[in-house]
Parts: structure tokens; C-alpha cells; sequence
């Protein structure tokens, strides 16, 4: 099957996923475009993440197809999911927190390095050209989420929010054509939100496609063009922020209940 301009990046086909009798995903179907924020929202223990876990070879299909650029990649390893072009962030950080932002950006970008282990013991050089590339590479990721400044600062003595920035710098560094951003305001406040979505809104203008599980209705409405909602493993409602914010099913699944959650 050969990809288009106009197929979508990714394609989930009748994808399940079942732990036991306990059904997770039922023959979910999703296609995330090509450009711009798509988002993925239900309730607690939708299956939201396994949708990301399947998608990037953490774990098999019960059932169904995922095609990434129209080549299906069920079965394939995480770290060839990654180097073909996918990658994600998680929910939970994970920075190297005694290393550099300089050094935990270039991890990201060792999938790509052309040397082998002998061009590394040997320090040959197309080792040094190559690490030479991923600093200046590195630097540049780490200006794009505004911590160049930072560059030779330890991981560990930032900010939170500046960490969900490092974490989406080095995710970057793995030259993705989609990124999978795991929750990324979990755990932050109003203005490092607001500061993350012009983060996010910046490198989607730069031409990677987005794809997005959150639970901030504000934070995903004022940056998704496209919305899908799970609800008890089965895909309810698709559209845009407007359309979702209306729809009956969605209302008494999710966001009536997000609002009598606010209200108390």
C-alpha cells in the first residue's frame, strides 16, 4: 500500500486489545490526518494510553491493523517504531535527571547516528562530525521549547514544567514525522499550561503532526482541530472541538462529568 499526501498518517483499523476477559479496546478505529493536533479524550481507564502503547510497539494487538504512512506496524519493536518515525512522551516523566538538557536532547538522536560501535571506540571522524551535528541539533530543539539558556544545566535542577519541555525536546530529537504527547499539562499549573500550548502550537506550525491523550477540556479544545472520544474501550464521538463539545454521547460520558467534578 502506497501512502498518500491525503491518506491519513496514521490509520487504526478494528484495533483490540484484551488482558484476559477484561476487554480494553473493542475495534477501535481512528485516523489521525497529516498536520496539525489531533486528541484523544474519555474518562480514567478508557483506554487512552493502551491506544499509545499499541501505537508504538509496546504492546501486541488482540486484533485489527495500525498502519503508520500506510506500512502496518503491528508487531514491530518500539525502538523500530521510533526510528521510523514515530515517537512519544509520557505521562510520568522520564529525563535523565543527573545528565545535561544538552546530553538528554542528543539521546534522543542516537537512533540516527551513522557510526557503529568501531567509529565510536575509534573515535573516527565521522564520530565527531556526527556528534558535532547532534549538539548544534540539540541546541537548536532546546530553542525551540526556550531552555537554550539551560543547556549545561543538570535535568534534575529544573522547574516541572521545564522538564514536560525537555522531555518533548528530546522526543523531537528523534526526527518524528508524528508525536504522541502523553498528557503533557498533567501536573502543571495555569501558566505553564498556557505556556506549553504555545510550545505545542509552535512545532505543529513547523510541520509535525500531533497526536494528543489530555483531560484539560480547555487545553484540548483550544489546540485539537480534530477530537476522537473513548469511552469504555469503543470510539463514541470524532470531529472538531465544537461538534465534540455538543454531542449528546460525549456530554453524559465525559464532559457533564468533568463539569460535576469542577462544580464541587
Amino acid at each position: 500500500m502506497t501512502a498518500t499526501t491525503s491518506s491519513p498518517l496514521l490509520q487504526i483499523d478494528g484495533v483490540s486489545r484484551h488482558f484476559g476477559g477484561l476487554k480494553v479496546l473493542q475495534e477501535v478505529n481512528l485516523e489521525v490526518p497529516r498536520g496539525g493536533v489531533f486528541g484523544l479524550i474519555g474518562p480514567n481507564g478508557a483506554g487512552k494510553t493502551t491506544v499509545f502503547n499499541l501505537t508504538t510497539g509496546l504492546l501486541p494487538t488482540t486484533g485489527g491493523t495500525i498502519r503508520f504512512e500506510g506500512r502496518d506496524i503491528a508487531g514491530l519493536r518500539p525502538h523500530q517504531i521510533t526510528r521510523g518515525g514515530i515517537a512519544r512522551t509520557f505521562q510520568n516523566i522520564r529525563i535523565f535527571k543527573e545528565m545535561s538538557l544538552l546530553e538528554n536532547v542528543m539521546v534522543g538522536m542516537h537512533a540516527h547516528m551513522r557510526y557503529g560501535p568501531l567509529g565510536l571506540l575509534a573515535g573516527s571522524g565521522l564520530f565527531r562530525s556526527e556528534e558535532r551535528r547532534a549538539r548544534e541539533r540539540a541546541r537548536e530543539l532546546l530553542s525551540w521549547v526556550k531552555l537554550d539558556h539551560k543547556t549545561s544545566d543538570a535535568a534534575d535542577n529544573l522547574s516541572y514544567g521545564e522538564q514536560r519541555k525537555l522531555e518533548l525536546a528530546r522526543a523531537l530529537a528523534t526526527e518524528p514525522k508524528l508525536l504522541l504527547l502523553d498528557e503533557p499539562v498533567a501536573g502543571m499549573n495555569a501558566s505553564e499550561k498556557t505556556d506549553l500550548m504555545h510550545e505545542i502550537r509552535n512545532i505543529s506550525a513547523r510541520g509535525y503532526t500531533i497526536f494528543m491523550i489530555e483531560h484539560d477540556m480547555r487545553f484540548v479544545m483550544g489546540l485539537c482541530e480534530h477530537i476522537a472520544v473513548l469511552n469504555f474501550g469503543r470510539i463514541i464521538a470524532r470531529g472538531g472541538p465544537e461538534q465534540i463539545r455538543n454531542d449528546p454521547q460525549v456530554i453524559e460520558a465525559y464532559l457533564g462529568r468533568e463539569e460535576d467534578e469542577a462544580s464541587q
